[in-house]
């Protein structure tokens, strides 16, 4: 059976659903803003909300696994589900675990995100290069086996994260431009884009790197943080076309209703078609 490569799937999510991700993010505050209280029940009837309103019209949903961590197994058991019905509803589903470790190790957490017989199989996962980027092959090696993806920390949305990713390296680049250069080494040749992506802060004003990686750019910050669709051509220039801005209380906000998770979800995804396309 042939593998269709994850950016290949996600040019295409892009294209017919619209270029967002909507961040699943089951804190305690969201869950006490929708009524519902901050124990297993109210982690389903939130997350089962979100996934019945948008799995089947974003191109990407993007669930937070420590929001379900702390509920333990159970926790676990509810993020299992959404990843499957929302794969089944047609999203994309990014693994927001932004794990990072060396060997064997990275090799684990690899196969619990992106082997298939993984109950936690996802479409892609968030992973941290800063114990180097060659830490990261098991996982590198694994998506690209199965079709899946992997979004790397680049330049994130966090201000603290400045003091390691705008350090220089031997060579006199940002640490963040080298995790870059690096990424466009592995997207090298792919078609329509690769499977590796960057996650870059949309509140950073000019990033101040080079984002042409022939991969997708992951850009947090878009409502509650601050940034707005409009402010994405100045961020990422030349490279707008391939940035999956990720939203979450900026859509949460409006549930529980599904007809309000929608049209948020929607108006965010034409604000972004028309920024990106300069309409």
């Amino acid at each position: 059976m042939t593998v269709i490569p994850f950016g290949t799937r996600l040019r295409t999510a892009m294209d017919t659903r619209g270029p967002l991700c909507v961040g699943i993010d089951p804190h305690a505050s969201l869950l006490n803003a929708w009524g519902l209280d901050d124990d297993i029940k109210g982690l389903e009837t939130f997350t089962r909300t979100v996934v019945e309103a948008l799995a089947d019209r974003v191109a990407v949903l993007k669930p937070q696994s420590a929001f379900f961590e702390r509920f333990g197994s159970r926790g676990i058991a509810v993020l299992e589900k959404a990843v499957e019905e929302s794969r089944a509803a047609g999203a994309l589903v990014l693994m927001d675990a932004k794990r990072g470790d060396i060997g064997s190790t990275m090799g684990a957490y690899a196969a619990t995100y992106l082997d298939p017989a993984s109950p936690l199989f996802s479409d892609a996962v968030t992973v941290s290069p800063y114990l180097g980027f060659g830490s990261l092959r098991p996982a590198l090696d694994l998506a690209k086996e199965n079709g899946a993806g992997v979004f790397v920390l680049a330049l994130t949305s966090n201000p603290e994260g400045a003091e390691v990713q705008r350090a220089t390296a031997a060579d006199g680049r940002s640490l963040a431009q080298l995790m870059l250069d690096h990424m466009a080494a592995e997207n090298a040749g792919a078609d329509p884009m690769g499977s590796v992506g960057a996650v870059v802060g949309a509140t950073l004003g000019d990033a101040g790197v080079n984002l042409a990686i022939n991969g997708p750019l992951l850009a947090p910050g878009i409502g509650a943080q601050g940034a707005t669709p409009a402010d994405l051509p100045g961020v990422f220039g030349s490279a707008v076309g391939n940035v999956v801005p990720s939203v979450s209380r900026g859509v949460l906000r409006h549930g529980p209703d599904p007809v309000g998770l929608r049209d948020s979800a929607r108006r965010f995804a034409d604000e972004v078609r028309a920024a990106v396309s300069g309409v």
